[in-house]
């Protein structure tokens, strides 16, 4: 553990330079008098280090000096396809690795390149997650992770969306990040057609000591498309006509992005109304759905979603009389 950290406070002044004690405590997550002990010992085992007094001051190496130290661990190669996802990797019980991964990599560079990696990382950043999306409970993310890891099978204890709860035995075959929410695919051990399992709605995970074969072939990404493609096709089977004026044309967004990207424009009349016809899931999504658009829109088809909004605009006239 400590020579962990001696190594991990080396290659952070090797890579960044100059650094307080209270900065390299805040990296390493340790106290101040703790840096201090570990500067002491780095010094004392030959390795140049010195500092600079006053409040601009702080811990260097001297000019030159690199410490060769900066091969990767299995976990830390592993971590790198979460690079850019700090809070998933996280999430997922690799924060820590992720960072020593990342911290060596940097380590490692010539300078010119290091000076490149650090202002792309000022310049750009990932948040997965949508807008105001408040974070879900995920008590078992990591065992599930470390169970894809190694395949192991898994007893669970799911919440369906009945809401009933099924106990069941899985071989977990990949996790997958959808807009800030975890999804496990896995397949059951005498079924090899995958389904996929909200991890928010796990009440219980063990993971056992039975070993598992993954699916000769199984593609994690290709099952992942033809799922969201299905799921697509499923929800959004029909579809409706509706007149929007200009206004509320602009207002498409509130419908979400599905049915923004493939409303289809059918015809323009000379008050610049358009008529358009809009994927629905059911006749109930498409009366909460045409009336956040207000009087800016004009159901012409099918004829029950008409009626239906039709019935819901004169309760609300009434309730407001």
């Amino acid at each position: 553990m400590r020579a962990g950290r001696l190594l991990s406070l080396l290659l952070l002044l090797q890579s960044r330079g100059r650094m307080s004690a209270p900065e390299l405590a805040a990296e390493l997550e340790v106290s101040v008098r703790t840096v201090y002990r570990d500067i002491e010992s780095l010094s004392a085992s030959g390795v140049p280090v010195y500092a600079d007094r006053g409040p601009s001051g702080g811990y260097q190496l001297m000019e030159g000096y690199r410490t060769r130290l900066t091969g990767l661990t299995q976990a830390e190669a592993g971590s790198l396809a979460l690079a850019g996802l700090p809070q998933q990797a996280a999430e997922l019980g690799l924060g820590s690795i992720l960072a020593a991964a990342e911290l060596k990599l940097m380590a490692a560079m010539p300078d010119p390149l290091r000076a490149e990696a650090a202002r792309m990382r000022e310049r750009f950043h990932l948040d997965a997650p949508g807008w105001f999306a408040e974070g879900e409970d995920l008590p078992f993310l990591a065992e599930l992770a470390a169970a894809v890891w190694s395949q192991q099978v898994v007893a669970v204890r799911y919440l369906r969306w009945g809401p009933s709860e099924v106990e069941r035995t899985l071989r977990p075959l990949g996790l997958v990040l959808k807009a800030g929410t975890w999804y496990l695919v896995a397949a059951g051990l005498d079924d090899d057609k995958p389904r996929t399992y909200r991890v928010s709605r796990m009440r219980a995970v063990v993971v056992t000591d039975d070993p598992f074969t993954r699916p000769a072939g199984f593609d994690l990404a290709g099952f992942w498309a033809g799922t969201a493609a299905h799921l697509k096709e499923r929800l959004y089977h029909r579809s409706a006509v509706v007149r929007l004026s200009p206004s509320g044309r602009k207002l498409l967004f509130l419908l979400g992005p599905v049915v923004r990207r493939d409303a289809e424009e059918l015809a323009t009349d000379a008050e610049g109304w358009c008529t358009m016809r809009i994927p629905m899931e059911t006749l109930q999504h498409g009366v909460h759905a045409i009336l956040q658009l207000g009087a800016e829109a004009e159901v012409l088809e099918p004829p029950e979603l008409r009626a239906k909004i039709a019935t819901e605009v004169r309760k609300l006239a009434a309730r407001y009389e």
